[in-house]
């Protein structure tokens, strides 16, 4: 197995680990984080349901990645208040929980959603 194969394998365990121990259901779906390499992704999801009840992403944002995160974390806590939802819980996908994605969790905490 080559690094990249060794990297993407360990990534995938923790992310599984992770997963495992988190549910979301209508009352307090679940905020997952995705990274790429150019944007972040976060959506609330039941479930229950396998539906998706909100998401936002920094495509259309300007500014600097850390900004872009913060922006990101606040317009999920805007949608999420739209959808009556005031707690969720944080997926962080298997990603450390620093860096943009701690940005993200911060920022929504302040936006209003509780974790």
């Amino acid at each position: 197995m080559n690094t990249i194969e060794t990297k993407q394998a360990i990534f995938a365990r923790r992310k599984a680990r992770v997963r495992a121990k988190l549910h979301g259901t209508a009352e307090r779906p679940r905020l997952a984080v995705f990274k790429s390499h150019r944007y972040i992704y976060a959506q609330l999801i039941d479930d229950d349901k396998g539906t998706t009840l909100a998401a936002a992403d920094t495509r259309s944002y300007k500014g600097k990645p850390v900004e872009k995160a913060k922006a990101l974390g606040v317009d999920i806590a805007k949608k999420a208040k739209a959808a009556k939802i005031g707690k969720a819980v944080f997926d962080r996908s298997g990603y450390l929980y620093a860096g943009k994605v701690k940005i993200v969790a911060d920022a929504a905490r302040e936006g209003g959603l509780e974790f």
